[in-house]
């Protein structure tokens, strides 16, 4: 009841105090007829507060939200469906979802009562120009009596997860070289022993089952070195984005930063759909959830784009390379930077020396920040040269297409005057 009366509505206030007003004045004035309509206009606001305070609605709410994993820029329906459980009939209800801003303004809704069992619907549509994951959600219901006196609300405390991904440019086919399409074992070694027991092995990899450890091998290399048996030979490549805070210039959407995730996704996509297991890794090292994902399957990119979804500036000021330290990470490396120092020399040797074949894609960042002055010295693509990468520089007028197909015109070049000097 407590919570009815302070429930009520500006009519509801305005009948209350219309009708004491009345009833004192009547009864001033001596006219008792007027105040039995003032004991009326009073009583009503009570009484009905009275009723909705003591009406235990159930209304139940399903959410539902298509596609859930969406690109940034396209837009994403929300259904809703609230339905009355209880036997009392409601009001009309009044609905508000909560957003979070970047998905737009808050949906309003007015629905009709709902009697016992009965079902209303609303959908609306979200978008949003910038990657990362939102909750939709939670959704707030007043509900209000046939006359408007008194509003009561309740919370739905679900909410529905939507994730928005990087944008992506389609990108033309080129000649990666050091990790090729098809399926098997990057990079396999065969040892010849001299008997019966020749036998094909690669480097051993996390998760591998120790029993397949070919230990003559191993001792040979120096390192652990697992039987290939009859497994499928796999290519791999590796995505690195550097999302390092001092690598970046600019702010929220417009920001260097930005233009390296796209980039990085952009990459991811094409190598899964071009025969290659796909990893990311940033500079906060490698995750778990972005290991190894295959082109068997549409959905096997989508932990890919949800991990980039949600990358954020990193503030350490070196790269985590831990990962390095692991057997098995051979293949192809395409590194996604922003600016680099000098400092950044031993990290991109160390990265390059890991790879069969190591290409680059560096950001022009001072691009994205033309009001502050431009950092002295070398520039991105300078220092991964000296590092024995191949890369291209991208601006941030500059077509990702175009800067992928300048990086395969520097591959084949390069694998021509290999072979013209054997």
């Amino acid at each position: 009841m407590r919570e009815a009366l302070a429930a009520l509505t500006v009519r509801g206030r305005a009948f209350l105090a219309a009708g004491i007003t009345t009833v004192v004045a009547a009864i001033v004035v001596g006219h008792s007829s007027v105040v039995r309509i003032g004991v009326l206009v009073a009583v009503l606001p009570l009484l009905t507060a009275w009723w909705v305070g003591r009406s235990r609605y159930r209304l139940s709410l399903v959410r539902s939200v298509s596609p859930q994993l969406v690109v940034a820029g396209q837009p994403s329906t929300v259904e809703l469906t609230v339905s009355n459980d209880s036997r009392t009939p409601t009001g009309v209800l009044l609905l508000e979802e909560r957003l979070p801003y970047v998905l737009g303004t808050r949906p309003r809704f007015v629905l009709e009562g709902l009697g016992h069992g009965w079902r209303r619907h609303a959908t609306y549509q979200v978008r949003s120009e910038l990657r990362g994951q939102f909750d939709i959600g939670p959704m707030s219901v007043r509900v209000t009596d046939p006359f408007g006196l008194v509003e009561l609300g309740r919370t739905f405390h679900a909410t529905t997860r939507l994730t928005v991904t990087p944008r992506t440019i389609p990108l033309p086919n080129i000649p990666l070289g050091g990790a090729w399409t098809g399926s098997g074992d990057n990079r396999p070694r065969a040892f010849a022993m001299g008997s019966a027991e020749d036998v094909t092995v690669r480097e051993y990899r996390r998760g591998d089952d120790l029993r397949r450890v070919h230990w003559r091998s191993s001792a040979r290399v120096g390192e652990l070195m697992v039987r290939r048996e009859e497994q499928p030979w796999q290519s791999r490549a590796t995505v690195f984005l550097d999302n390092r805070g001092t690598s970046h210039r600019g702010q929220g959407a417009a920001s260097s930063l930005e233009g390296a995730v796209s980039a990085a996704a952009s990459v991811a996509i094409h190598l899964a759909h071009h025969g290659y297991t796909v990893r990311l890794v940033t500079a906060s090292g490698d995750s778990r959830e972005t290991e190894w994902h295959s082109h068997t399957a549409a959905a096997s990119t989508i932990p890919l784009l949800e991990a980039l979804a949600v990358v954020q500036l990193d503030h350490a000021p070196a790269p985590d390379t831990q990962w390095l330290a692991e057997p098995g990470h051979g293949g192809l490396t395409i590194g996604v930077f922003g600016a680099l120092t000098e400092g950044d020399q031993p990290f991109l040797r160390r990265l390059q020396h890991h790879a069969s074949s190591s290409l680059a894609i560096a950001l022009d960042v001072d691009g994205w920040a033309p009001h502050l002055p431009v950092q002295p010295g070398p520039g991105a693509s300078t220092h991964l040269t000296s590092s024995g990468w191949r890369s291209v520089t991208l601006g941030p007028r500059d077509r990702l297409d175009t800067a992928w197909q300048e990086l395969g015109l520097q591959q084949s070049r390069a694998t021509a005057s290999a072979g013209a000097a054997r």
